[in-house]
This record gives structure tokens, sequence and C-alpha cells, in this order.
């Protein structure tokens, strides 16, 4: 599946709802589903700068040159927010994830119902999936 494709997916499930309650129950659950990271991936290096709450990202590059992430984070909501970018961005080339335009983030109205402190995290967020990406990419040469 393209980023696009799973992003498309994500807008027609956050569609199914009208009122944000039950849209942020829908990230909450998201979050929950996710699998925790493991205690060693718990480091001060994987934490992400700029996010109120704490969040932890780790990217490897698969031997098919792919990039995977794994997060998780101490608030729901924050770690059903990871949860998404983790499944549109993970398993895609470096290149793929440079060049996405996350346009899901507007559509399901995510942005706009964030506090600011929320919004500045997810930015956070992306900007490390895509400092990951751009050193996988240098380092494939």
């Amino acid at each position: 599946m393209t980023i696009n494709d799973i992003q498309d997916d994500i807008i027609a499930e956050f569609s199914d709802f009208d009122d944000w309650m039950d849209k942020y129950q829908l990230l909450i659950d998201l979050g929950n589903e996710q699998q925790p990271l493991p205690a060693s991936a718990k480091t001060e290096q994987n934490l992400i700068d700029g996010c109120q709450s704490r969040v932890w990202l780790t990217a490897d590059l698969t031997p098919e040159g792919f990039v995977h992430f794994e997060a998780e984070s101490d608030a729901l909501i924050v770690k059903g927010i990871v949860t998404l970018l983790i499944r549109v961005l993970s398993d895609h080339t470096p290149q793929e994830i440079l060049d996405a335009d996350l346009y899901f983030i507007e559509r399901i109205g995510l942005r706009e119902h964030l506090s600011p402190t929320r919004s500045n995290g997810l930015l956070a967020m992306l900007k490390q999936m895509k400092m990951y990406a751009l050193a996988f990419k240098a380092k494939q040469g």
C-alpha cells in the first residue's frame, strides 16, 4: 500500500464519527493496540524533543531498504497520534517518507482539535521521522 492509500483508509475510519469525543476515543483505542516498546528502547536518545508528553521513537532500516518505526508515549492521545504516524510512514523507503504529503492530519480535523502543545508535539514527531528518513537516505548513498 502506498502512503496515500493508508492516509485515505485513515480518513475513511475517522469519517465514521461526527463527534470529536468519538474521534479521541478512536485515537486512544489505536494507541492501546500498539505494541509497547521494550524498556531498552526507552532512552533519552529516543525521546522526542518538543513533545509535552514523553514520546520515544526508534527507526531501523530493513535489508530491503524500508524504514521501520516503533514508538510509545506515556499519554493516551499522543500514543494514538504516533500510532497513526507510524501506520502511514513505517515500512516505506526513505525517499517515500521524505516526499510524503501528510494530508490526513488536516482531513480528519486532527490539527484543529489539538492543543497548541500537542500540535507542537505532532510536528516534532513528524520532524524526527523525516530526520531518520534523511539519515537513512544519506547512508544508502
